[in-house]
């Protein structure tokens, strides 16, 4: 089970866990057609934290012209910029950048981007009409840019779908010397096989190299100003680039907040203790259902899905060819705990099939769809292998071996659903096999215009204290607040929210400090 940092996203994206919840839209593309071309003429070069030799060494990209095509109701293009800023005259990488057209008349560009790390924001924008309100798509070109070395974006990938498959099945909380090898065995594969396979560009897959990115694609697409949604990992792509570029941020809203200053053990704890919230509530959800599978007070419910997950460790179900063990039933659980009002009842008639007919199908189904596995067992993007190049570049992990038993220990009382699992998932980055850039750990953006935070009370994925984290640290930030259980809160079912964040969008209106929505 891929239990390291649980994957983050938000938004229109469904595919929650571990996770990609953020991960790319599972929209079919279209080829794109040559449509027009279009002559941009270059913004100026800011220079925040950069150099002058550094700016100077950069004008080539940021003063780069580009083809726009016709994509299926949107526009691509591509973008050139340097794997390695320090030596931007060596190896480039050409980002993937969609564009859909306003509806009404652009005051200018919305750059999104929904989470993982490892989502896609190509796709992410081109279902523009379901991520942003109708005012906004009105008032906005929506532009999605795949992270380097994501999705469409020169895609690292250093795991076959089996060694995926392998991480995933693994059991996460062995109660064996023989399970607890294969724990580390299957962790240490991840960095032995991306620093085999996917150097030199797995060096440069941190977060500040992607936010330098954004920044020439704003230049190249002609906007003076960086205007910004992110969701979940999306928020800490957000709060880097207003880090490094505060004078050009615009109107950035950053919704589910990943903060830049806790370390990886901190992150992971941090999640076990939201997850293990969400889970009490879908307990307690379950028990008020005529069709829960499961009876009694939600504590007990509660008790009784786990003990229903950790019977499958010694009599896993037949799937087909596979089988539905502790690892992947529990995974599958976590997976669907982001948004309540859809993931919630598909959840109950899941584990209602699981526990009354020993039918594992259903669960199994849940996972493969949120991790984006396809029938025939072929992962169909590159997201895992994303995932663990970026989160192990910005927080890397030290831990030893018996930090890691002790931390599982621990964390299975306070989270027992989910917290040993996560704990052992701190293995995966130890050692990780390049040297990294250091990544920002501190964010202020101090100089920058106002910077809306979003925040859930009871979120799964990023906790609401994550969101105050960072409020509290900008220099320039208002939070808003809302008193739910979602991954997210814009367009999730808030009307308070949606149209606080619209009125900043479109105005610049900010909501009243301390905000806090119902």
């Amino acid at each position: 089970m891929r239990w390291s940092v649980t994957r983050t996203g938000g938004g229109e994206s469904r595919r929650g866990g571990r996770l990609l919840l953020a991960g790319a839209m599972t929209l079919a593309l279209t080829a794109c057609s040559a449509l027009s071309s279009v002559d941009v003429a270059p913004v100026p070069i800011p220079a925040p934290s950069a150099t002058t030799a550094m700016a100077a060494s950069l004008e080539g990209f940021y003063g780069q012209q580009v083809t726009w095509r016709n994509c299926g109701d949107a526009d691509c293009t591509t973008v050139k910029v340097p794997i390695d800023y320090a030596n931007p005259d060596e190896r480039t990488i050409d980002l993937a950048v969609t564009r859909v057209r306003s509806t009404g008349t652009a005051i200018g560009s919305l750059f999104v981007n929904p989470g993982g790390p490892g989502g896609s924001a190509f796709d992410y924008a081109k279902a523009a009409s379901r991520i942003v309100s109708p005012s906004v798509l009105d008032a906005y070109d929506v532009v999605g840019v795949d992270p380097r070395g994501v999705a469409k974006s020169d895609p690292m990938r250093c795991l076959t779908d089996a060694q995926i498959d392998e991480l995933v099945e693994v059991d996460a909380t062995p109660d064996s010397a023989a399970e607890e090898a294969r724990v580390v065995a299957t962790s240490e594969m991840v960095g032995r096989t991306c620093g085999e396979k996917a150097n030199p560009v797995l060096q440069f897959m941190g977060t500040v190299n992607a936010a330098r990115d954004l920044d020439i694609v704003r230049a190249v697409i002609g906007d003076s100003s960086f205007n910004y949604l992110g969701k979940s990992y999306g928020t800490y792509l957000g709060a880097v680039y207003a880090e490094l570029f505060p004078g050009t941020v615009g109107r950035m809203v950053l919704d589910g907040v990943l903060p830049a200053d806790l370390d990886l053990t901190e992150l992971t704890r941090g999640q076990a203790r939201a997850f293990e919230v969400a889970f009490d509530d879908f307990s307690r959800d379950c028990s008020e259902q005529d069709d829960c599978p499961f009876q009694g007070r939600p504590d007990e419910v509660a008790q009784q899905i786990r003990e229903a997950l950790i019977a499958l460790d010694t009599n896993p179900i037949p799937v087909g060819e596979r089988s539905l063990n502790e690892g992947l039933a529990t995974y599958a659980v976590l997976t669907y705990l982001y948004f309540p009002s859809n993931d919630y009842p598909q959840l109950r008639a899941a584990l209602a099939a699981m526990v009354n007919d020993r039918d594992g199908t259903q669960l199994l189904d849940l996972l493969d769809g949120r991790i984006n596995r396809g029938p025939d067992g072929r992962y169909l993007d590159n997201s895992t292998d994303a995932f663990y190049a970026v989160t192990c570049a910005d927080r890397s992990s030290d831990v030893s071996l018996e930090q890691v038993r002790s931390l599982a220990k621990e964390w299975s009382v306070e989270s027992p659903t989910f917290g040993a699992a996560l704990a052992w998932g701190l293995l995966v980055c130890n050692d990780w096999p390049v040297s990294l850039d250091p990544p920002i750990t501190s964010v202020t953006a101090r100089g920058s215009a106002p910077i809306l935070v979003v925040s859930t009370k009871h979120d799964p994925a990023t906790p609401y204290e994550w969101g105050q984290r960072l409020a509290g640290q900008l220099d320039n930030a208002v939070l808003i607040s809302w008193n739910g259980y979602n991954h997210t809160a814009y367009l999730e079912g808030s009307t308070c929210v949606t149209d606080a964040v619209d009125a900043y969008l479109l105005a610049g209106t900010l909501p009243k400090a301390g905000t806090v929505c119902d």
